[in-house]
């Protein structure tokens, strides 16, 4: 199971507000005016940064163990599906023409499946997970 849910350091920026780190994934950071808009504004920053990974076929970057209190930041929901889709391709060695000929689909499909700014069907992401062997679990805490 993928584990998107990555700790974030909060900062106290000197002309006032927080900016925020991800230790796990140096590439996103971002700031807000209070703790609040900093966590929100985090999601964004964490996407484009995942996105960048994926752009490059790179490995998604593994989550560590947050410490006590440590506050976490995940991806949209939509975004954590297409990225674990992402992330199992690479784990399997599919490329993209293999996806896509698995499920009978031109390669600008799974293209826009792949792209965690593009509002995708969920049933798609389903087909393509179970092409993969995977299956979508819903939890909600």
């Amino acid at each position: 199971m993928l584990n998107l849910d990555y700790p974030v350091r909060l900062t106290a920026a000197e002309e006032g507000g927080f900016v925020v780190t991800f230790p796990d994934v140096p590439e996103a950071h971002t700031q807000g005016e209070d703790r609040a808009e900093a966590l929100l504004r985090a999601v964004d920053a964490l996407e484009t940064a995942l996105s960048f990974y994926t752009e490059a076929g790179r490995d998604l970057p593994r989550a560590s163990k947050p410490k006590r209190r440590q506050p976490l930041v995940r991806p949209s929901a939509l975004a954590g599906i297409k990225l674990a889709i992402y992330q199992a391709m690479r784990d399997d060695g599919v490329k993209k023409s293999d996806l896509a000929r698995r499920l009978g689909w031109h390669l600008q499909q799974v293209d826009r499946l792949l792209d965690i700014h593009h509002a995708s069907r969920l049933d798609q992401a389903e087909l393509a997970l179970g092409s993969l062997g995977r299956r979508l679990a819903v939890s909600i805490a």
